[in-house]
């Protein structure tokens, strides 16, 4: 019999326990070793004989070794996995192949290891998969402005012009819902041949929304959670966009519709970034969102094709009341007021976000304005925009009057 598990550290203060699994005993005590002293982690031969240990309150994270990383092995991880979803798992695999990552994350484990692995990369790896286990409650809690229960709010922002700032406005949104809800909040890339949020946010990205995809016939929250990247200084998860711009034909709408299905299952806000067009994804996306952000900015051409990207928001029967007019760079002094784009696009801004050198700094950085320049009024804006989707009142813009830039409105 193992003995119990004492409670080992997994940052931040909290504890976690510990259980190593190999059907070699020596490897089942090295790896012990590396994660502890003596006694503080439990091992077993085989994975039925975990199934049935209780950690208690604290987080449970399993290494398993290099002696189940094959198919039966694997298979005996996954039911595991799906028999305790308040688990985690780590998988040491003498050979590492794109294959074997792919069954390896199909079967619930959220991290791979080449053996013989470090007992520095072992630790590193043991606390980002605890992290993971606290992201999602394990009661679903109640909805958004009474949604059902457990349901998030799907906010998509979009743009018919590139440059106008839409994965600025989609990041700095994100993350200040991210420090505001207490559930979690995703970021998708939706943006699937030239992406930036991963940039933007300065993360690395061992899995995108092409992993999700080519496990459509197996996706499920768990598998979703795994793929997640955690942007630590804000609590955000983002499902970045593929590698390479040829990855996007593999994307279809129908796929994209089903990962936020999952995706608001567990969390609060699920913000989609899109690209510059009106392509089956995007429309798709649209369609399935609770609320539209249209960003736009302040010229003539941007301005055009903000009015034909709203016409089509109404082709779709999208109604007034799920959009935000959103203007960037608001007050540039470009010889165009807010009066005047607002009666030629026969809609009231929503959102007003002032020019500020504190954006592009910022997005050099790789952090949001809102963290980089919280008392700077373009960070203020967006935490207003935040506050408008969480639920906070936010008070009315006081009536304009203007001319069309374009004639009749």
């Amino acid at each position: 019999m193992p003995s119990a598990p004492a409670p080992s550290p997994a940052g931040d203060g909290e504890r976690l326990t510990l259980a190593v699994v190999d059907p070699d005993p020596r490897l089942r005590t090295r790896l012990a070793l590396q994660l502890g002293e003596d006694g503080d982690v439990v091992t077993y031969p085989e994975v039925a004989a975990l199934a049935e240990y209780q950690a208690g309150a604290r987080p449970l994270v399993v290494v398993f070794g290099p002696g189940l990383a094959d198919g039966p092995g694997l298979a005996d991880i996954e039911r595991f996995t799906r028999a305790r979803p308040d688990a985690g798992a780590i998988l040491v695999a003498a050979e590492l192949s794109t294959n074997l990552l792919q069954q390896a994350l199909r079967s619930g484990v959220r991290d791979v290891l080449g053996a013989p692995t470090e007992a520095t990369s072992l630790a590193e790896s043991v606390e980002r998969v605890a992290r993971t286990l606290t992201m999602v409650p394990t009661v679903p809690t109640a909805g958004i402005d009474g949604d059902a229960p457990g349901l998030g709010r799907v906010i998509t922002v979009s743009s018919t012009k590139g440059g106008s700032g839409k994965s600025v406005v989609a990041t700095n949104l994100a993350t200040a819902l991210a420090r505001r809800s207490p559930r979690p909040v995703v970021l998708v890339d939706a943006d699937l041949q030239f992406g930036d949020v991963a940039v933007m946010l300065r993360l690395v990205t061992p899995h995108t929304l092409v992993d999700a995809v080519s496990a459509q016939g197996r996706l499920d929250a768990q598998f979703l959670q795994s793929l997640l990247v955690r942007h630590d200084p804000s609590g955000l998860l983002v499902l970045p966009a593929p590698l390479e711009p040829s990855f996007a034909e593999r994307v279809s709408g129908a796929d994209m519709t089903r990962i936020v299905e999952i995706l608001r299952s567990f969390c609060g806000f699920v913000v989609i970034d899109t690209p510059a067009q009106f392509s089956d994804v995007v429309i798709a996306l649209i369609e399935h969102s609770d609320d539209i952000v249209m960003v736009a900015g302040l010229d003539i051409p941007n301005i055009k094709n903000t009015k034909l990207g709203l016409q089509t928001l109404r082709l779709l029967e999208v109604g007034d009341e799920k959009i935000t007019l959103l203007l960037n760079r608001a007050d540039s002094k470009v010889q165009l007021d807010v009066a005047e784009v607002e009666r030629t696009l026969a809609m009231r801004a929503g959102s007003l976000v002032p020019s500020d050198i504190a954006v592009p700094q910022s997005v050099n950085k790789g952090v949001p304005v809102v963290l980089d320049a919280p008392r700077s009024e373009v960070a203020r804006a967006f935490e207003l925009l935040a506050e408008r989707f969480g639920g906070g009142a936010v008070s009315p813009a006081p009536a304009r009057k203007g001319r069309s830039l374009f004639g009749r409105a």
